[in-house]
């Protein structure tokens, strides 16, 4: 449990230093600090044995089934009619000897088979897509989940897969520890072309029309020709970016570990704004936009609320208690978030009124997902938590645990 929350509380640790002023003038302390949290995803492992473990969160298919990849390091689907579940086959995780070891910002467990995954998956036609840490990228049947028809690489490793794909224009898109760009026909897994950013990728990219925009440890954000890979442009910030970026109105919002929310034009790169109050730590969770306000969730427990247009707070961000790492999702007009010691709450966005929905049991990192008025959590004992976002009322939970086979 120690492995799971030490980047929060790293993060905690850092803030407290700051407040009682204990490293003023000691700024190399603060970047060794930082430098642990911030170091390769390889060349740092936690403790000899221990693995990452994965906080991947939920995607619904139009069909109303579940994708969701499991501690256990397999693709489960979830028929939601009637709980019925599938599992993939477990995905290799890779020898420590590999290379790839566990870091304090992704967590870290007891040694499975099974490769973490972090990203959410993505499903398009009658194929689902996901990353795993071990560096491979899969798509596999939606329909069975036997086995996953294409693999990329086939041979060998990428460095691991962090962030989740997109799909769009016949290509799945995708940002890797090395810090590229990939994007792959999406039919067979085949390379069409590859960025290079200055640092790991960390985050999810977003397409709008032909351009693909993502963040990256760099301090950037990018946008990039979804056809040939080539770059329209970047825009800088003063932090480390692993927040996914959010499109609305031709504009591109982005949290910063430099603790401000950036607005960006989608044309250009110009900056639109930035959010003139400081946050109290990292921005991490992707942002959510609704008639013209951004809600965007802080490692500080906070929930910054602000004009789309101009930047100013539109109300007093919302203490949660907890940090908020996972990305919230909008049901008929409330925006429902999760902090990170599983308290459910929906923001009324009338009037920004907040309202307790549930109590879960379980440690709340995944993006959230919602389907037909219900929201699903993904926590880290292997459980799928069921909260109807109308009456908060905690519906049964599903099991990601494959059974044991007899």
């Amino acid at each position: 449990m120690w492995f799971k929350r030490s980047f929060i509380n790293l993060i905690r640790l850092v803030n407290d230093l700051f407040k009682r002023k204990l490293i003023l003038g000691k700024s190399l302390l603060l970047l060794v600090m930082l430098l642990v949290v911030m170091s390769g995803l390889i060349s740092l492992g936690c403790v000899r044995g221990l693995q990452p473990i994965g906080w991947s969160g939920t995607v619904a298919a139009d069909d109303g089934t579940l994708f969701v990849g499991s501690k256990e390091g397999r693709l489960v689907a979830v028929n939601v009619t009637d709980s019925s579940r599938q599992w993939s086959e477990l995905l290799k995780a890779p020898r420590q000897a590999g290379g790839f070891g566990c870091t304090p910002a992704l967590g870290c467990a007891a040694a499975s088979a099974g490769t973490a995954m972090y990203g959410s998956p993505a499903v398009a036609g009658d194929l689902v897509y996901i990353g795993g840490y071990n560096g491979k990228f899969y798509a596999f049947s939606s329909s069975s989940l036997t086995e996953a028809p294409w693999i990329y690489p086939r041979e060998g490793n990428l460095q691991p897969i962090v962030g989740g794909p997109v799909v769009a224009q016949g290509k799945v898109y995708f940002g890797g520890s090395d810090g590229k760009v990939y994007a792959l026909e999406a039919t067979k897994l085949s390379w069409e072309w590859e960025f290079q950013t200055g640092d790991k990728i960390w985050s999810t990219p977003a397409i709008e029309g032909d351009t693909l925009y993502i963040t990256s440890l760099d301090k950037k954000l990018y946008a990039i020709d979804a056809t040939d890979g080539s770059k329209k442009w970047e825009f800088p910030t003063e932090g480390a970016i692993a927040s996914s970026p959010l499109v609305y109105n031709n504009t591109v919002y982005i949290g910063s570990f430099d603790r401000y929310v950036y607005a960006v034009d989608a044309t250009d790169g110009s900056l639109r704004w930035r959010s003139e109050a400081e946050a109290g730590n990292w921005f991490w969770a992707k942002p959510i936009a609704y008639n013209n306000v951004i809600y965007a969730p802080c490692l500080d427990g906070k929930v910054y609320i602000l004009d789309a247009e101009d930047g100013h707070e539109v109300a007093d961000a919302i203490d949660l208690g907890s940090p908020i790492s996972s990305s919230p999702v909008l049901v008929n007009g409330s925006v429902i978030f999760a902090s990170q010691e599983g308290m459910i709450y929906a923001l009324n966005t009338d009037n920004n009124e907040l309202k307790r929905l549930a109590s879960i049991e379980g440690e709340v990192y995944s993006p959230l997902c919602a389907s037909e008025g219900v929201v699903y959590i993904h926590t880290q004992d292997l459980t799928l938590h069921r909260v109807d976002a109308n009456t908060g009322a905690e519906l049964m939970t599903i099991s990601l645990k494959k059974p044991e086979e007899d």
